[in-house]
Order: structure tokens, then sequence, then C-alpha cells
């Protein structure tokens, strides 16, 4: 199979998903929604940011549509949905474990 060069807009599309593993913060807050739903408050409990700095994040990672939201009252829970970026994020991780 030979491999076509990406368009602009595809490769800027790939280049924004893969920018949003280039920050610690974003990589812990992804990894702590992996398997579950969570608030805000429970993310800046979990991995000890402020909800200031998750609410910044998070607003990132709604922007590329890595995460979905759902309201039950006045909590809002988050949620990463797409199998094809969780099975990414797992397969960083095994490559990082692995070397």
């Amino acid at each position: 199979m030979k491999t076509i060069p990406l368009d602009e807009h595809t490769a800027a599309h790939v280049a924004d998903l893969f920018n949003a593993f280039s920050d610690t913060s974003r990589v812990r807050i992804i990894s702590a929604m992996i398997d579950q739903e969570i608030t805000i408050s429970e993310l800046s409990k979990l991995i000890g940011l402020t909800e200031s700095a998750i609410s910044h994040h998070m607003r990132g990672l709604r922007q590329l549509k890595i995460v979905r939201t759902r309201r039950n009252g006045r909590e809002v829970f988050y949620r990463i949905i797409d199998p094809h970026l969780i099975n990414l994020f797992r397969q960083g991780i095994d490559h990082v474990e692995e070397s």
C-alpha cells in the first residue's frame, strides 16, 4: 500500500491531536479520564492541580473534540468517548513503559 501525503487540513488536525499530548498536566488529566466520567473538582483532587488549571485544559480538550460533557444539575461530567484516542493513548503508555 502506497502512502499518500496528507493534505494540509488533515495534517493540521493530526498535529493538534498530538499537541494535546505535549503537556504533562493534560496527559495526567487524560489518563485519569480514560476509564471514567469525572468532574473538574474530582480531577483537581486526583491530579493535584487547581480547578482553574483543570478548567483551562478541559476547554482546549473540548475544542479538539477529545472530551465530551454531560450535565447533571450543576455538575458537569467529562469523558473521553473516542475509542481511537483511548487506544492511541494506551499505546503511548505501553511504548514508554517498554522502553
